[in-house]
């Protein structure tokens, strides 16, 4: 399927590692030029030249999402490299002190919702503007099955990922009339290499050898980790390709959804 996103152009924040890099990179698959974001200058620029090293095309700013004045240079120097951005994926956030309701501190709370929601919020008023005059865009907003499925631990991290669904919703129900359209994915067990490090540290206790392929890791220690139906971990490539989706104008009428990449994990089916 053409999925008729040739040309358009994307903001991905936090794409310098993990989930976001995997979107970058899938966007940029499917013809889109990417601007990768990351605080990690050498890193960002890495996966930027990976990019055009494929033949795509990307670019760089980096910037602190919780300081106001970073966010505007950011956007500034995107829409000064390729205007304007058609499609913004606030992916930037992630979990912070691991607490339980023992220990969880207020200030966790509030670092959580500033790094995750917060951050979104200040990009997307940005973008949003030459979005609505185009009469064209996608926000896509990265939550977590955390959102829905709030483990004990970390809980500031799930409700920052609630309060984006919330976030999402209301923005969507806002720009539908000017042809823009706002969803949010949810992830659950998704590979990387901070979950395959975890797996293996698993593993090498269960009798599996460090080494091991990581088809045996995984079918080894899923179970240890999360019951998932399907019986494996999702892949980055999965994730970027349901982003692409919802950023094409083949999902023209999609908006205000919450997509879950979870093997079925999430029990409200």
């Amino acid at each position: 399927m053409d999925l008729k996103l040739d040309g358009k152009i994307a903001l991905v924040t936090g794409s310098s590692k993990g989930i976001g890099e995997g979107i970058a990179r899938g966007l940029a698959r499917e013809g889109v030029v990417v601007i990768v974001h990351g605080r990690d200058k050498a890193k960002a620029e890495e996966v930027a030249n990976d990019i055009c090293h494929e033949g795509g095309r990307s670019y760089v700013v980096t910037g602190d999402l919780t300081c106001e004045d970073e966010v505007q240079h950011l956007v500034e120097k995107a829409q000064a490299f390729v205007s304007p951005i058609d499609i913004l994926v606030n992916n930037a956030g992630g979990s912070g002190q691991h607490e339980d309701w023992a220990t969880t501190q207020s200030r966790t709370w509030i670092d959580g919702y500033e790094r995750n929601v917060v951050a979104a919020v200040r990009v997307t008023s940005r973008v949003l503007p030459a979005m609505r005059v185009a009469r064209w865009g996608r926000v896509i907003n990265i939550s977590s099955l955390a959102a829905m499925m709030a483990p004990a631990a970390r809980p500031d991290y799930g409700a920052a990922k609630a309060a984006m669904l919330a976030m999402t919703a209301s923005l969507a129900k806002d720009v539908a009339a000017d042809g823009i359209t706002a969803n949010s994915v949810s992830p659950g067990t998704i590979h990387s290499t901070s979950l395959e490090a975890a797996f293996r540290k698993v593993a090498v206790r269960k009798g599996i050898a460090q080494d091991a392929p990581w088809p045996e890791v995984e079918q080894g220690v899923l179970s240890h980790f999360a019951e998932v139906p399907v019986r494996r971990v999702g892949t980055l490539e999965e994730v970027a390709d349901a982003v692409a989706f919802l950023a094409s104008p083949r999902a023209a009428y999609i908006t205000g959804t919450n997509l879950r990449l979870d093997g079925g994990l999430w029990p409200g089916l």
